[in-house]
């Protein structure tokens, strides 16, 4: 028996969308505000004044977090790419899920009670 767990029409589809991604950029895009370390400073007065906005991009890198800064121009041309990140990441769950459903549908899987 030979499972296809994606129809051929919606194969067609997600297909066609992988293929429309382009580049794809892993972690988070960040609006930020944030202190200094300078006590004295209007970010630590109350109410205080944050510092900022900035763009930062975080990710992780060997097991590692690493922080970017961006500038505004840098954030707006990257967004895309981690849009087609996210976007990548929900159609890879959706064909788990079309898998998993195909694995649950196979009379040869034994079924759990």
């Amino acid at each position: 028996m030979n499972i296809e767990p994606v129809t051929g029409a919606e194969h067609r589809r997600i297909t066609a969308e992988l293929a429309q991604l382009g580049l794809l950029l892993p972690g988070t895009l960040l609006h930020r505000y944030g202190r200094c370390g300078k006590a004295q400073c209007r970010c630590h007065a109350d109410p205080p004044t944050m510092h900022g906005p900035w763009w930062s991009w975080t990710r992780k890198v060997n097991g590692k977090t690493i922080t970017v800064r961006l500038t505004d121009e840098q954030a707006r041309d990257y967004q895309p790419w981690f849009d087609n990140a996210r976007r990548l990441r929900e159609i890879t769950a959706h064909l788990e899920q079309l898998a998993l459903r195909e694995v649950e549908a196979d009379p040869r899987s034994p079924h759990q009670t």
